[in-house]
């Protein structure tokens, strides 16, 4: 939220960081005076890959799923996250609600329902040669331990050494594509029982066919919401678990 509100905010102007305790909840506001926000996109301001056009006309980085990060991470412990601005020109506000620890303990706590047990921490390595994806969708995954690699080459030697139990990878890489990966790392001892998983702008029938055949046994389709992911592994390490 500090890195939006820095790169749409002009050299200068004031950024505020505030933060409070009430009724058992931290409150954290992020709150700029640059570009702001059309009130009719509020709403689609945490979507994964969304980018609004800047009213100045100047482009800014990224890959628009910054805030869609900060959504999911922030509803893994029990809080909320909204944003508000008075349109355009009139700066942003972006607020975090979270339960302190001892709130969250007494909230959550029902001693008629078992104790959950832990879910396996896994070892996830991500494939993609678009640095801001990969590194974006390790932050996403961060239940887990993450490694990435940007190329196949690298991938392969990655594995060699961090024995991951799925790797993510993209179709569409130079060098060694997707396809070939996925069957050397299932020709690797260490990757031979590994999860493999396709996630790439291409999703035709035939695309998700050579994945399969390739051995890979999920195809995702970019742009994949975020959660869909995160429900993926904590599905894995369940099945790992027992």
């Amino acid at each position: 939220m500090l890195d939006n509100a820095i790169k749409y905010s002009d050299g200068g102007t004031e950024i505020t960081i505030d933060a409070a305790v009430r009724d058992g909840l931290v409150e954290i506001v992020v709150s700029d005076h640059g570009i702001g926000i059309p009130p009719s996109q509020l709403s689609r301001m945490f979507e994964p890959y969304v980018q609004l056009a800047a009213p100045d006309g100047r482009w800014r980085s990224g890959l628009g799923i910054g805030l869609s990060v900060v959504r999911n991470l922030v509803d893994m412990h029990g809080g909320k996250v909204t944003g508000a601005s008075d349109g355009v020109g009139m700066g942003a506000r972006f607020i975090v609600t979270l339960p302190t620890t001892r709130a969250a303990a007494t909230e959550n706590a029902d001693p008629t329902e078992p104790a959950k047990q832990p879910v396996r921490r896994l070892r996830v390595l991500v494939v993609d040669d678009n640095h801001d994806a990969a590194e974006s969708l390790a932050m996403i995954l961060h239940e887990h331990e993450v490694q990435c690699a940007f190329d196949g080459e690298a991938a392969l030697a990655k594995a060699e050494e961090f024995h991951p139990d799925v790797v993510i990878l993209d179709i569409g890489l130079p060098g060694i594509n997707g396809y070939e990966l996925a069957r050397r790392l299932r020709a690797l001892p260490v990757t031979a029982n590994a999860v493999l998983a396709a996630l790439s702008g291409f999703g035709a029938p035939e695309d998700r066919a050579r994945s399969s055949e390739a051995g890979c046994e999920q195809h995702f389709v970019k742009p994949v919401n975020p959660q869909t992911l995160i429900d993926f592994l904590r599905d894995n390490a369940t099945k790992l678990t027992l």
